[in-house]
């Protein structure tokens, strides 16, 4: 008997895990099924030990993506398995991501489905990549899975990518702005403040904002262990807050009530939805499977208890389509363009143009937060600068009426 880890969805559609006990891994998922359950990943507990050992280290998009597309084309002209892999290992640049694919190997070379040997990096492939080369290898039409799992991958890549450009200037901005106001703060102010009350005399009066901004100054040179501690570890705190199980309920639903934040995750959210969908569903994998994998790739929990929801729905008879057209979150569109695909039978395709309209508008509303979020940048480093010339400008006019006074 071995002790095996698992994931798994429940028969409410909940991510669940845990291990069990069996003399093999077929018996493992065998057990779990008759539990009701739909096993994702199933493996041996010591095999999972080793991934935890190994679970800071991370594999970029963009490689992810180069060895899916080499993979489907080595596939698609007929090379062996353990060839392309044994390849593909040697070409990789990442020491790790060449550690994982040698892994994969080892296991294929000893007779494991591929989709299993992927399944013992969860950090590396997810749940959707898994299924869907599960379903690529039941259906023997992996080389045409792995095209569209290259081409999901590259079209997750480039909106990461494009988040990442459409906010990087405009943090080095707010990260300078920062910066140059706790050092006038710190530096100047003081000085200005004391030359002030030195050649004014006993009488001379600093200005109010002046008085407050050297309080601040105050604060900051004999509490800075405390200014740092909320400077570093509030987004710290925040960021694991967020992944918590109480936390990223309320986070997740904050985000799509912040105006800005909330078009964009939505439009996100429902790309990778349509993309997904379609393409589990293209591999033929089962509507209720699709939705239940599709819903942890989400990446919002909201949208997730939302898809669950309509899995529910789905499981006691209704059509996809019917569920979602009572959604808050998902548009009106979605749900017409699923009665349609269900009932020319062709839900894939009507969904892959789905994401491909969601993904133009993500791309336009990116385009348009660079150019509302650099003239707020703007206009926060202009009030810092100005509050710090006016503590500034104050005492110095005050003291040229001090001295005229005289």
């Amino acid at each position: 008997m071995a002790v095996y880890s698992y994931s798994a969805l429940n028969n409410q559609g909940q991510h669940v895990s845990g291990t069990i006990t069996a003399t093999n891994r077929d018996e493992a998922v065998k057990s779990l099924r008759q539990q009701g359950s739909h096993p994702l990943t199933v493996k041996e507990a010591k095999q999972a030990a080793f991934n935890l050992s190994l679970g800071s280290r991370k594999v970029k998009s963009k490689d992810l993506v180069i060895f899916t597309r080499e993979l489907s084309t080595m596939v698609s002209a007929g090379v062996a398995l353990p060839k392309i892999l044994d390849t593909l290992a040697g070409q990789a640049e990442n020491k790790y991501f060449k550690e994982v694919i040698t892994g994969i190997n080892h296991d294929v070379e000893s007779g494991a489905p591929l989709a299993d040997a992927m399944a013992k990096y969860p950090n590396v492939f997810s749940d959707v990549y898994i299924n869907m080369v599960r379903a690529g290898e039941s259906g023997g039409i992996l080389d045409e899975i792995l095209k569209r799992l290259a081409r999901q991958e590259e079209k997750d890549a480039a909106i990461k990518a494009k988040v990442k450009s459409a906010t990087t200037y405009p943090m080095v901005l707010l990260a300078i702005t920062v910066i140059a106001f706790f050092i006038l703060t710190v530096f100047v102010v003081p000085k200005i403040g004391a030359l002030v009350l030195n050649l004014g005399g006993p009488h001379a009066k600093l200005p109010p904002q002046t008085v407050a901004m050297l309080a601040v100054s105050k604060f900051i040179r004999h509490q800075w262990y405390l200014v740092l501690l909320i400077i570093v570890g509030g987004p710290l705190s925040v960021n694991r807050w967020r992944k918590t199980p109480k936390g990223k309920p309320r986070f997740d639903a904050l985000m799509l009530r912040v105006p800005i934040f909330k078009t964009i995750v939505s439009k996100v959210a429902i790309a990778r939805f349509a993309r997904t969908f379609a393409s589990l569903m293209g591999a033929g994998v089962t509507v209720l499977e699709s939705l239940q994998v599709t819903s942890h790739a989400i990446g919002n929990f909201v949208i997730e208890q939302e898809l669950l929801k309509a899995s529910s729905e789905v499981r006691e008879g209704r059509q996809l389509s019917q569920a979602l057209a009572k959604s808050q979150l998902f548009p009106p569109i979605v749900s017409q363009m699923l009665a349609v695909g269900e009932e020319t039978g062709k839900t894939d395709e009507v969904l892959a143009k789905v994401a491909d309209f969601y993904e133009e508008e993500v791309d336009s509303v990116i385009d348009s937060l660079s150019s509302i979020l650099e003239p707020i940048m703007i206009v926060i480093m202009g009030s810092m600068v100005g509050l710090i010339a006016i503590s500034v400008i104050g005492p110095i006019t005050s003291l040229n009426q001090t001295l005229q006074q005289q």
